[in-house]
């Protein structure tokens, strides 16, 4: 499974800002996740920044004013526009946001533009006081109002010196709306997708806690993967210092009680759950109200059972039918495909991914993963080594097969 980016053709409009050096890594970005970037640049963006540099990320012409009046100055804009399958616009200044909205077409940016009959996104740019002005907020406004995605702006430190509303936003957040954007009508649209990530932390005082390994990539790149086939995804996550996928509701959680309200909550109505979080199963059957001070000696440390989160789901399922679809994960470290067999059957799964946590190249906290796909059908799938987001792209695509055996 490819990404939604992969061969779409994407129109990056340059204007004047300090930040079209973030436009360049933009362009980069787009062109190695398999997009097709033509760039254009406004004549204040060239003050800023050349166009080979755009040229030599992309493999692609940049093109500026002067080709509007070349010898195919009367078609290039038509080309450009209704090529595109989205029309961006990062950094977008003020005078830029000012032409579009008042159909403004003095520029082969503006012109293309509106020759585009595609979505368009942008990323305004400019200082705080020219962000808030009000035609400027009136133009925003206007924009919207045709359907334009606006991303941005963020707060913090401008050229001016000071410290406002008004700086674009980084170029990997812009990419994941564009993402976000392009796979909007994917196979999974419609359909609630429900996953869950991280490792539980159970409490035995305000400081400590009982937890384990998990570093939640995998479960987010699974919530990316639903994503990019259109889902509407809720991300359930126990604390990770992760970046929430565009376009993800993501809850946060911390213990394994908390996770189930979340998840029973989310699944009420959902097609798929993928339970990809490590939960614990014990937590300290007291959790001190004060921290335990070592000089009171070794503490004993009683443990009770925590819920099957799980097992309450197959309960729920069998009730009203939702989730249609169950993906449980088994972390082992032996005998691995018995022990996730053993747990497909009883938990009443449609599909296991199961990883031998023992292995250095896999599992938790590293960027690649191994793992064997168990389905209740008694299919078993071993793949070969990949980074997690091949191995998510993998999962939800037998995840749309399994969709395909529900009826209606």
């Amino acid at each position: 499974m490819t990404t939604p980016l992969k061969d779409k053709h994407i129109i990056l409009g340059v204007t004047g800002s300090i930040a079209c050096y973030k436009a360049a890594d933009l362009a980069s970005k787009l062109t190695q996740a398999g997009a097709l970037v033509d760039v254009i640049l406004s004549e204040s963006a060239t003050r800023f920044i050349a166009p080979i540099t755009f040229q030599s990320v992309t493999g692609r012409r940049a093109y500026v004013d002067a080709d509007l009046w070349s010898g195919e100055g009367h078609v290039v804009h038509i080309g450009l526009g209704q090529a595109a399958d989205l029309f961006v616009v990062a950094p977008i200044t003020a005078n830029t946001m000012a032409k579009l909205a008042h159909g403004e077409a003095d520029t082969l940016l503006t012109v293309s533009a509106l020759a585009a009959d595609c979505p368009l996104l942008i990323a305004p740019a400019m200082d705080g006081g020219m962000f808030q002005h009000p035609a400027t907020q009136a133009n925003l406004e206007t924009l919207k109002q045709r359907g334009a995605v606006v991303v941005g702006p963020a707060a913090g430190h401008l050229a001016s010196g000071l410290k406002a509303l008004g700086r674009m936003v980084e170029p990997f957040e812009i990419l994941g709306h564009i993402r976000h954007l392009l796979a909007q009508d994917g196979p999974l649209t419609g359909r609630k997708v429900v996953v869950s990530a991280g490792g539980t932390q159970e409490a035995l005082d305000p400081v400590r806690f009982i937890g384990n390994h998990s570093s939640g990539k995998q479960g987010f790149a699974i919530a990316q993967a639903a994503l990019d086939l259109g889902a509407e995804v809720i991300l359930v996550t126990a604390p990770v210092s992760l970046e929430t996928p565009i376009g993800a509701a993501r809850v946060d959680v911390t213990s394994a009680r908390e996770m189930l309200d979340a998840v029973r909550a989310a699944t009420d109505d959902a097609d798929v759950l993928v339970m990809a979080a490590a939960v614990a199963d014990f937590r300290p059957a007291q959790t001190a109200e004060q921290k335990i001070k070592k000089e009171k000696g070794v503490p004993s440390v009683e443990l009770a059972r925590n819920p099957d989160i799980l097992l309450e789901v197959a309960k729920h399922k069998q009730k009203n039918g939702f989730p249609k679809v169950t993906v449980g994960f088994a972390a082992e470290s032996e005998n691995l495909r018995a022990n996730a067999q053993a747990k497909l059957a009883k938990k009443n799964l449609d599909l296991i991914v199961a990883n031998d946590i023992s292995a250095q190249d896999a599992g938790f906290a590293v960027d690649t993963n191994r793992v064997v796909l168990l389905s209740a059908a008694g299919n078993q799938e071993e793949l070969p080594l990949m980074s997690k987001a091949e191995v998510a792209a993998a999962v939800m695509l037998r995840v749309l097969q399994l969709l395909g055996d529900h009826h209606e």
